[in-house]
């Protein structure tokens, strides 16, 4: 598991917004509401929950420090 700040990556950003799995999940109306991910995948679920909470991003970071 990772501690402290994440790399950022271009390439991962826009590839998360446009890949077609999510496009086609989204025209097919076959999203689940918000807070339903243990239901879908639990295991990357807890994985996500763990890794949010011991990470940070810079982009956010920089924000708040200009605010």
């Amino acid at each position: 598991m990772k501690f402290g700040m994440r790399k950022p990556s271009l390439k991962k950003r826009v590839s998360a917004r446009t890949s077609l799995k999510r496009q086609m999940a989204h025209r097919v109306g076959l999203k689940m509401p918000r807070g339903y991910g243990w239901l879908r995948n639990p295991k990357k679920y807890a994985y996500n929950k763990v890794y949010r909470r011991t990470t940070f991003d810079i982009f956010k970071l920089i924000k708040k420090l200009l605010k």
